[in-house]
């Protein structure tokens, strides 16, 4: 783990509880998912380029995929055999056409903009859903 990805999971630790919004980038009037990984990106000295113009069912997946690469992150080979690292970002499938940031705060335990609960929250135990990419913090 880089000094960045501790950095990152720290942040998104800390907006526990944080308001949910659809399209929300800020803790004042709510977060999403890439609000969440948006704002913790920043915390972390970063300037997040992130997507806009998605909605809860994504029949695509082309903006995650451009938000982690051009937000430092790699791919972690072999999606599902290696387990999550403080820091990682994962891209689930929680439902039909739905796509979904979670971030890690280690193997077990990650932060996610819960749209259901209406805020964001942490997600103990194997995530109960399909694992599509797996990426990685690149080093400073």
């Amino acid at each position: 783990m880089t000094d960045r990805a501790d950095a990152f999971a720290d942040a998104a630790e800390e907006l526990i509880g944080t308001p949910f919004a659809l399209h929300g980038r800020s803790p004042q009037h709510g977060l999403d998912c890439v609000g969440l990984v948006a704002c913790a990106l920043e915390a972390g000295g970063d300037v997040p380029r992130i997507p806009e113009g998605y909605g809860l069912r994504n029949a695509s997946i082309s903006r995650f995929l451009v938000l982690a690469h051009s937000n430092g992150f790699e791919a972690v080979s072999e999606v599902g055999a290696v387990k999550a690292a403080r820091g990682d970002l994962l891209l689930v499938a929680p439902g039909p056409g739905q796509s979904h940031l979670l971030i890690a705060l280690g193997p077990d335990r990650f932060v996610h903009g819960h749209a259901g609960l209406r805020r964001v929250a942490a997600h103990r135990g194997p995530l109960g859903w399909p694992i599509g990419h797996h990426w990685r913090l690149r080093a400073s």
